[in-house]
């Protein structure tokens, strides 16, 4: 079981690392954010959130049909929320050890009202992209079981 929950994290990490590249390149730059570097970061910040939540519902995606479902669309929403929330903790620490803790708030909070918009645009590829990781992982659950 712990080998599927660190396949399945290390899936939902590669296949939403994607979208999560094009969401943050319709995002409008955040100043001190534009840098490649910072940019990058970021993006290493919401793919970890992403990795531990996959993690978690992997063992529950192998049940019924209603349990893939369901787990499915707790991905669907997790998703966005996992990323966002791990990019937005590491701004707010990035910013505030380096220009205080007034400006890691601005910076967060320009990264959730970034994120949030973002990830209403990009639903219908992130509940794509859940289906494909729920299939997968399903698959990989009956190769165990037989």
């Amino acid at each position: 079981m712990i080998w599927m929950a660190r396949r399945a994290a290390l899936l939902a990490a590669v296949l939403f690392a994607p979208v999560g590249a094009v969401g943050m390149a319709m995002l409008p730059a955040i100043d001190p954010l534009e840098t490649p570097i910072a940019s990058a970061l970021a993006g290493l910040a919401g793919m970890a959130g992403v990795a531990l939540l996959g993690a978690g519902l992997a063992p529950a995606a192998v049940g019924s049909r209603i349990d893939g479902l369901v787990v499915g669309l707790a991905l669907g929403i997790g998703v966005p929320v996992a990323a966002v929330t791990s990019a937005l903790i590491g701004t707010f620490m990035a910013g505030s050890m380096l220009h205080g803790f007034d400006e890691g708030a601005r910076l967060a909070g320009q990264v959730l009202r970034g994120g949030v918009g973002g990830a209403v645009r990009l639903a219908p590829l992130i509940a794509l992209v859940s289906m494909v990781w729920v299939v997968v992982v399903r698959r990989w659950g009956i190769g165990s079981a037989s």
